[in-house]
Formats: structure tokens, C-alpha cells, sequence
């Protein structure tokens, strides 16, 4: 496995010639002969002073500090002197508002430094979680290798974490592992596309399309929202749909989901979730509507994340534990870039296993409610198709909420609902009747704000209605933005507090 050294990372990260180092002269720090003649040895062959880099440049003409790591020195190890040139260059980054990238390629603590060494750590993580506590992006791009407590510290706090393709990426150095238990660690573990997999890190990026991605994200993060497309002319009334219809409709493979609502109706996009299991139910994405920079949190109801295949037959998916953790990094992540939230929600219901259960299923759906009504950020709820129980309903408390026509939001599916009223499920379309789930109800309830319509189904429209969907998520960003943050989180609280009351 090829390893990127600093230069190189700085030179494919910024634009051509921006660069402009931060560095002094390193710490002195105390050292025996043997400890010293390591340090010069490594200055003569790599040409840096330390095991690591700072200064600033431009992406795209935006001015962003670095960090990177010299693995060639001294195993990019961190002491005391590296250390302390990394936390300077987060404080600064942080006194000029600058979003930072860093980029470790580190065995960890320089163990000639010893337990001193192992403590800078701290001054690390305090200085990265005050630069986030300021609102400023912390991106990081790990490098092959990234093991130790850098990547137990720094090298694990970022907004966005990218790494190198076939990177070896793990807390537990392998050759570490190997001497301490006589065994090689299992293989296939610590790689960069398996931690993917398994949602630790965001993205596996080519070193040559790091300048590139570093763009698409800082658009969304911090670059000012231009104005949305202006409101088409009404349609018109709604048809009167019936609700059973509209549950069919939900449940058409074919019908367009999150994932066409981000590749026809949003640009600039980020995709930020792994891809592994349960959790992957729930797409995390940076992304622009109308111009509008917003996190998206959104529900998969079948598999297919970008490339969806039309008419086909897929069983729906379920929401668990994991997949509303999900959610909650989206709403974390929202609050902590000070950027708008839409949640996408489109789910047959919540996963109903002993795993799910045993993992705090309700626990993480009443941690998504507190979360979200009382996030400090503009928060925008779509109700795209299926809006079954506590999983659904995790994600409705926003600002404004958005239902397509043939959306629908109950506490169970119809038939769930027939089985525990009538004892069977024939009385399913009875019950999606009675108990008002469709757009139009909502609508009437006070429960959803506008209803998105299809013509006469998104299944048969999926580009347009995506797009029309998209235009009408960046007309409200673009009104929440302009309320005062404490009126329109006012706005919200009195909204749920009134729901079902008399008007």
C-alpha cells in the first residue's frame, strides 16, 4: 500500500501556490543521545522539522487551514512538540474562522516521548471540540496508516471523515496485536472501505479527487444560499384521493425515495453514511436545494441508494436502533455547522425483533423526538410516501413540514390497525380512512404545512416530482432562514403543543 506524504496531500488538497506555512521552529523537548540522533536523522531524510505540517491555502479560492501528518517521520508519531504545533494551528484556524482539514498518517504516540507524549492527545481533542463549538467545519482525510490514539483522538472527531482507498485504518496497531497475542490481526478489518461498510467513516476518496470533494462540501457548508425558484402557479385543487390509495401508491417499488430526490432535485452533494446494514436504512447527505445548503437525514425504504431500479420487487425496509442513530448524527451534525436540516421520511415501520428491542429501539426513537423539536437550527420534515409508526414519527417535528399527495403518517400500517380494532386485517382501508393518514387530513389538522402534488403519481413522474419536491424544500429553508432564531424555535414549540387542540 502506497503511503501520500504531507507534501503531497497539501499540494493535491489546495489550490496551486496558496499554500502558506504556520510553522516555528518545533518545541525543544527533553531527550536522551539516542532520542536526538532519531529526530536529526529523520529531519535529513524527510526534509520536515516535525512529524507534521500546518499552515493555509485556498479550495476554490476559500481559504482553509491544514494539518497533515509526515509518516516518514519518526512513524508520524505525535509528541510533545508535534502536538503543540497542531493545537496551535486549530486555536488560529479557530481565532480566523477558518474550516480546517486535517490529515493524519500516524502510528500514534511517539513512545520515545513516553506517557507525556500519550496525554497531548487531550490538548488536541479540547482544541478540535472548541473549533466545532464555534460552528466551524473540522474535515478530516485519514491516511495509510492511521492506528493509536490518533485516531482514537483527533483523527475520529470529524464533521466529515474521508480516507485514502485501502488505507489500513484501526485504534490497534496490527503488529502490536501480533506481538501481544502470537496471532496476526484478521484480516480485512482495518481497511478504509470496510470501515465504510460499517459507517465509521463517510467516504473512500482518491487522493486526486480530494480538492474536488473538499468543494462540493465547503459549497454546502459555507458558501451564502442564493435565492430559490420562485412558487409555480397553483394547480388547482387536489383530487380527493382516497387514503387506501394513496398507502398503495406509497408501497409502488418504482416510486422515487430519497434517493432520486437527491440525484434529480438536489446538487452539490455529499453522501456522508456507510452502507452496512441496518443503519444504511437512513441516508446522510450534505446538499443544496434551489440553492438552499441543508444536511439531509432521509429513510430508505427499499435498497438502492443512488442507482434505483424501477419496478422492481424489493421488500421494504424496516427502521432499527441503528438507522435512528443515523438520524441523530444528521440532527448533530445540523446543529453543529449551524445548517438547516430536511428530514426525508418513507418507512414501512419500525423493525419488531428481540435485537431491536434489546438495542433501545423506543429509546432512540424518543431521543430523535427530543432532538429534533428542540434542535436550534431551520428543520424542514418531508413526508415523501410511507409514514408508519414511532420511526415516522421520530423525524415530523420541524419548523415546516412537507407531504407529497400520496404521503401518509399513521401510528401503525392500516392493517396493523384492522388487526387490533377488528382483529383482522380486512378493514385496512376502512381504518387508513377513519383515522385520517392522508396529505389532505394532515393538511387539515395542521399537522403538514403544503402538500407536494403528483401528476397523478410520483411513480410515473419520479424526475419531475423530484425536482418539484426539491423547489419546494428550498422555498422553505429559504423562509425559515429569514425568522429570528428565537421566534421560529418559539414558532415550533407552540406548534406541537397545539396539535389536536381546538383551533
Amino acid at each position: 500500500m502506497s503511503r501520500i506524504g504531507a507534501a503531497e496531500l497539501r499540494d493535491a488538497a489546495l489550490d496551486p501556490g496558496s499554500f502558506r506555512s504556520w510553522d516555528d521552529a518545533p518545541l525543544l523537548v527533553e531527550a536522551d543521545e539516542a532520542y536526538r540522533r532519531e529526530l536529526a536523522a529523520a529531519r535529513a531524510a524527510t526534509g520536515f522539522d516535525e512529524a507534521v505540517l500546518t499552515g493555509e491555502g485556498t479550495v476554490f479560492g476559500r481559504r482553509v487551514a491544514v494539518v497533515a501528518c509526515e509518516f516518514d517521520f519518526l512513524a508520524g508519531s505525535i509528541g510533545v512538540a508535534a502536538a503543540e504545533r497542531i493545537t496551535a494551528a486549530v486555536e488560529r484556524a479557530t481565532a480566523e474562522k477558518l474550516p480546517l482539514l486535517a490529515s493524519p498518517s500516524s502510528g500514534g504516540t511517539r513512545m520515545q516521548e513516553g506517557t507525556v507524549a500519550f496525554l497531548q492527545m487531550v490538548k488536541i481533542a479540547a482544541a478540535v471540540t472548541e473549533h466545532k463549538r464555534a460552528h466551524l467545519p473540522y474535515l478530516v482525510y485519514l491516511r495509510h496508516p492511521t492506528t493509536g490514539g490518533v485516531f482514537a483522538s483527533w483523527g475520529s472527531l470529524g464533521h466529515i471523515t474521508a480516507a485514502q482507498p485501502g488505507a489500513l485504518i484501526g485504534f490497534l496497531g496490527p503488529r502490536v496485536y501480533e506481538q501481544l497475542y502470537g496471532e496476526p490481526f484478521p484480516p480485512g478489518v482495518q481497511t478504509a472501505e470496510n470501515l465504510l461498510r460499517h459507517g465509521v467513516i463517510d467516504a473512500v476518496v482518491g487522493v486526486e479527487a480530494l480538492r474536488a470533494t473538499l468543494d462540493r462540501a465547503l459549497t454546502v457548508i459555507t458558501d451564502a444560499p442564493t435565492p430559490p425558484p420562485p412558487a409555480p402557479a397553483p394547480d388547482g385543487p387536489l383530487p380527493d384521493v382516497p387514503a387506501w390509495e394513496s398507502v398503495m401508491a406509497s408501497r409502488r417499488p418504482d416510486r422515487p425515495g430519497v434517493s432520486w430526490l437527491l440525484r434529480e432535485g438536489a446538487t452539490d452533494r455529499v453522501l456522508l453514511s456507510g452502507t452496512h446494514g441496518e443503519a444504511a436504512t437512513t441516508v446522510l447527505a450534505l446538499a443544496r436545494f434551489g440553492g438552499q445548503p441543508a444536511v439531509v437525514a432521509g429513510q430508505q425504504r427499499v435498497v438502492g441508494g443512488l442507482d434505483p431500479f424501477p419496478g422492481r420487487s424489493a421488500p421494504a425496509l424496516r427502521i432499527g436502533p441503528a438507522a435512528l442513530r443515523e438520524a441523530r448524527r444528521g440532527m448533530a451534525l445540523a446543529a453543529g455547522l449551524q445548517l438547516p436540516l430536511v428530514l426525508v421520511i418513507d418507512t414501512a415501520g419500525p423493525a419488531l425483533s428481540a435485537e431491536a428491542e434489546q438495542d433501545g429501539l423506543a429509546g432512540e426513537i424518543a431521543r430523535c423526538l427530543s432532538d429534533l423539536v428542540t434542535l436550534d437550527t431551520p428543520t424542514v420534515s418531508v413526508l415523501l410516501g410511507q409514514g408508519s409508526g414511532g420511526p415516522a414519527l421520530a423525524m415530523v417535528p420541524a419548523d415546516r413540514v412537507l407531504a407529497a399527495q400520496h404521503g401518509w403518517l399513521a401510528p401503525l400500517p392500516p392493517e396493523g390497525a384492522s388487526a387490533i380494532v377488528f382483529r383482522d386485517t380486512a378493514h385496512a382501508a376502512v381504518l387508513a380512512a377513519a383515522q385520517g393518514v392522508r396529505s389532505a387530513d394532515l393538511l387539515r389538522t395542521g399537522i403538514v404545512d403544503a402538500i407536494v402534488p403528483e401528476h397523478p403519481d410520483a411513480a410515473d413522474e419520479p424526475v419531475r416530482f423530484a425536482r418539484r419536491m426539491s423547489d419546494a424544500i428550498a422555498r422553505e429553508l429559504h423562509d425559515l432562514r429569514g425568522l429570528p432564531a428565537p421566534d421560529r424555535f418559539a414558532a415550533r414549540l407552540r406548534r406541537y403543543r397545539r396539535i389536536g387542540l381546538p383551533r
